[in-house]
């Protein structure tokens, strides 16, 4: 029985692998590509998109669709560039990485031997933090994202700031995501390297992977050759041109633009365990510790229409880690004002896929891969499309239901305590800076790092923000507070809403 199963066995897979040969003849994995991915921009309404795909080391496609300027109606090609935000995180890793290989950082040294200053407001995480926790989002703070989302702060004086950021969970308890943490992450590897982040970047990663055009500042990216205009949705859904977000300060977190030629080079080396063109960027070892799970993302609550298919999600070293189907899968977005980009790849298969756009937000970016996939593997296709609209249609209902119930609990026919121009003033928190608060004729208007947005009254001393989703303004109802001499001495604002409401004190 043997002998008869090794003579059948060969038989049977030549069959088989020439019945796969003669149905990939008839029908290639790319025939309606092209019209599926016009389709999605349409339903999507998203101006333009670059997308990539290596198969086995090799580019298999590299092509542009729509427009990289929607009024000009001019077209994207491999060449335009576009933000990446967040996938900017696996950057900084992949330069951490050309450090340890050097012999000039260790994943699991404590980050004040490298940056004796490094404070965080838990002692614990201050002593004991690793550059591998800084890029693992377990240092037990949340997102405290206005720190430096539109801040004129430094990288220093930033990092100065860490320590009165209050944590919401333990530290290595629980994850969350934490751009600042990555920011300090490029900062160390900026200052053992001996230059700023960016040469870092340039010299380390970008030089050795010929990506010859990418750059690392909002600043750039108009002044390129070939760059995509950003976009983003007003609350009614219609498409309007937005400013470029500059993100110098947070860089290593999220700052790259790229164009999808140049991405396919850094996805190929990261297929490759570190490897590009048969020269060793990063070492095997440290390519692997970055596709292997470090941290186990906690679940929501469960879906009314779970999706089977794609699997819980961990968190490696710059890359989210999941399944898809059966297969291994890695990946990082990226989402800016007015892009959103995708690294996704399947490193078992060494297939993997690179999607650039220019829309704020867009969950295409996140599907499109997985279309990929599905006609390439031979997979039977699944209306990811669809499945997202109605993904995000349940998010937003969820959003304005949670809105009715906050606006429900408003007291009525209330008034201010004070006069509107007793609030006018400015208060001032150790970590987050100042807030300014303005009598404007008859309404109070607060000005806070690039924000410059009126407040209405909601009840007692409660007032809030009306929030616009093209400049990304906070949603807030912040509470004045008094003193017992009944004079507005304190700010109550819920900046960062994993904790209490941060309090700002009123200026002297």
């Amino acid at each position: 029985m043997r002998r008869i199963r090794l003579v059948l066995l060969p038989v049977l897979a030549a069959a088989v692998a020439g019945s796969h040969s003669l149905r990939a003849q008839q029908k290639p994995w790319d025939k309606g590509f092209d019209a599926q991915i016009d389709s999605v921009l349409k339903a999507w309404k998203v101006p333009g998109v670059a997308i990539g795909i290596v198969k086995g080391d090799k580019v298999i496609l590299a092509k542009g669709y729509g427009y990289k300027d929607a009024e000009a109606k001019a077209p994207v090609s491999t060449q335009t560039k576009f933000a990446i935000g967040s996938v900017t995180k696996s950057f900084a890793v992949t330069s951490m990485a050309v450090l340890v290989k050097q012999g000039k950082l260790s994943w699991d040294k404590p980050v004040r031997d490298y940056l004796p200053d490094f404070r965080l407001f838990d002692e614990v995480a201050t002593d004991r933090m690793t550059p591998r926790d800084l890029v693992t989002h377990r240092s037990g703070l949340p997102r405290h994202d206005l720190l430096w989302y539109g801040s004129p702060l430094t990288r220093d004086e930033m990092l100065a700031r860490l320590r009165f950021l209050e944590p919401s969970r333990e530290f290595r308890s629980y994850w969350q995501y934490q751009n600042l943490m990555f920011m300090t992450a490029g900062y160390l590897a900026g200052k053992l390297y001996g230059k700023t982040w960016e040469e870092t970047a340039r010299d380390l990663v970008f030089a050795p992977l010929g990506m010859t055009t990418a750059d690392l500042s909002a600043n750039d990216l108009p002044r390129s050759a070939d760059f995509a205009y950003a976009y983003g949705t007003d609350k009614n859904d219609s498409v309007h041109r937005l400013p470029f977000r500059n993100l110098d300060n947070v860089g290593p977190a999220g700052s790259i633009n790229a164009n999808v030629d140049e991405m396919l080079h850094y996805l190929r080396m990261h297929l490759n365990q570190g490897t590009y063109e048969g020269r060793e960027i990063i070492k095997a070892a440290d390519a692997r510790e970055m596709q292997t799970p470090q941290m186990v993302i906690p679940s929501g609550p469960p879906s009314p229409d779970p999706w089977y298919e794609v699997g819980s999600q961990q968190y490696g070293m710059g890359f989210f880690i999941t399944t898809y189907r059966g297969h291994k899968l890695v990946h990082h977005g990226g989402n800016i004002d007015g892009f959103s980009a995708e690294l996704n790849f399947l490193p078992y298969d060494s297939l993997g896929v690179v999607v650039l756009t220019n829309l704020n937000g867009t969950p295409t970016r996140d599907f499109i891969p997985y279309l990929v996939y599905d006609r390439i593997l031979g997979l039977s296709p699944i209306d990811w499309s669809a499945r997202f609209k109605k993904a995000v249609a349940r998010g937003k209902a969820s959003a304005d239901s949670a809105r009715s119930v906050a606006a429900s609990k408003r007291k009525s026919g209330t008034q201010p305590s004070h006069p509107l121009a007793d609030f006018a003033g400015t208060y001032s928190h150790p970590g987050y800076g100042k807030i300014t608060v303005a009598a404007d004729g008859g309404a109070l208007r607060l000005r806070f790092n690039t924000f410059d947005v009126p407040l209405k009254h909601f009840h007692y001393d409660v007032f809030e923000t009306d929030p616009d989703p093209l400049k990304q303004q906070p949603e807030w109802k912040l509470m004045f507070q008094m003193d017992v001499d009944g004079n507005i001495a304190s700010l109550a604002v819920p900046i960062e809403p994993a904790i209490k409401p941060a309090v700002f004190s009123r200026d002297k």
